[in-house]
């Protein structure tokens, strides 16, 4: 596992590790937050096929759909239920080992 603390480390990182399943991304973070974090990541090509699973604690209506719109794959509110993380991450690390587009798993996870 990998952690960074800023969205430009964390992108640098999906950058350098090619074999990463899918990715947590904190809406909150200083500097750059997760929606312009997650925007940065799908304006790259070579990082389209990765799932972002958006982290939040403002669980406030339309906040899913803000981070879809942003890019992420889905979305989990703070504080986090272990069990439904763990559900969401085999779900995406799944579909991230089958290949497809994040447009597809987007939709997916809307329905």
């Amino acid at each position: 596992m990998l952690h960074a603390e800023r969205g430009r480390d964390g992108i640098t990182i999906l950058e350098n590790t090619p074999d990463i399943n899918v990715a947590l991304i904190d809406i909150m973070m200083p500097e750059m937050d997760g929606y312009e974090t997650m925007q940065h990541i799908r304006a790259k090509p070579e990082l389209d096929g990765v799932p972002l699973v958006a982290v939040t604690a403002k669980a406030m209506k339309g906040d899913r759909q803000k981070c879809l719109d942003a890019g992420a794959s889905d979305y989990i509110a703070k504080p986090v239920d272990i069990e439904l993380m763990l559900a969401l991450l085999r779900v995406w690390i799944g579909r991230s080992r089958e290949g497809g587009s994040v447009a597809a798993f987007a939709e997916a996870a809307a329905e």
